[in-house]
């Protein structure tokens, strides 16, 4: 494989993994996932080096315990080093872009499950709906059992 396609490629799974290191931390994940992250950045570092040797200098690998932020600050600091080469396209660009094409055929393949699932949110707010109106509304006395007033004196 030659040069340039490689390190696009790797600055493609660098970019993917921030975004993943990021969504997993949001989310809550597990520390399994912040072990992956810095293994693969740490990968696609040893091999972004034996490529292009110059960059060495410039950036280490991450320690096994590191961050999920960590992680993807790392993923995106290297993929940035690499932008002039390889352009912004496909990772954080400032604009959205549309291919209609995907979009007709997200369509066509997915428009009965879509419709689906909205069939199912109607039926089950009318229910929801239901169950709510069947709860009795909580009296003052109810209330302050459950909050306290902070400016009262005691």
């Amino acid at each position: 494989m030659e040069r340039e396609q490689e390190i696009a490629k790797l600055v493609n799974v660098l970019r993917r993994t921030s975004r993943m290191a990021l969504q997993s931390e949001w989310t809550g994940s597990a520390q399994d996932a912040a072990t992956y992250c810095v293994e693969q950045y740490n990968r696609v570092l040893a091999r972004l080096k034996e490529i292009d040797p110059d960059m060495a200098s410039v950036f280490a690998p991450l320690e096994p315990g590191s961050s999920l932020t960590v992680a993807a600050m790392a993923c995106r600091q290297l993929a940035a080093y690499y932008e002039d080469e390889v352009g912004r396209h496909g990772g954080w660009s400032h604009g959205a872009r549309f291919d209609a094409e995907t979009f007709k055929d997200f369509w066509q393949k997915s428009a009965r499950d879509i419709e689906d699932f909205g069939e199912y949110i109607r039926e089950s707010i009318e229910e929801w709906a239901k169950q709510r109106k069947g709860r009795a509304p909580q009296t003052d006395e109810q209330s302050s059992k459950t909050t306290s007033n902070l400016n009262e004196e005691k």
